[in-house]
């Protein structure tokens, strides 16, 4: 049975208990790795996510003409934008 995907809230608070579990020490050694190696498995999932919204992001720009359109931004226009 395939399981839903998760989203990225949900994933970002399942990474977020286990490194709580890790800080207060988990019982074993097999325990803490493989507490880990699902921490690694949901933050991959969540960059990838975080990832395919920033292909979404659209910004509104003024043209040269004064006319107002949309364009593609990837994440480095968005720190030259934000910076502006």
């Amino acid at each position: 049975m395939e399981r839903e995907p998760l989203s990225f809230e949900d994933a970002l608070q399942e990474l977020e208990a286990i490194v709580n579990a890790l800080e207060a020490g988990p019982a074993t050694l097999e325990e803490a790795l493989e507490l880990y190696e699902r921490g690694i498995h949901l933050a991959a999932h969540c960059e990838s996510l975080l990832e395919r919204a920033e292909l979404r992001v659209r910004v509104l720009r003024q043209n040269e003409d004064g006319e107002v359109e949309l364009q593609d931004v990837d994440a480095e226009a968005l720190d030259t934008w934000s910076e502006e």
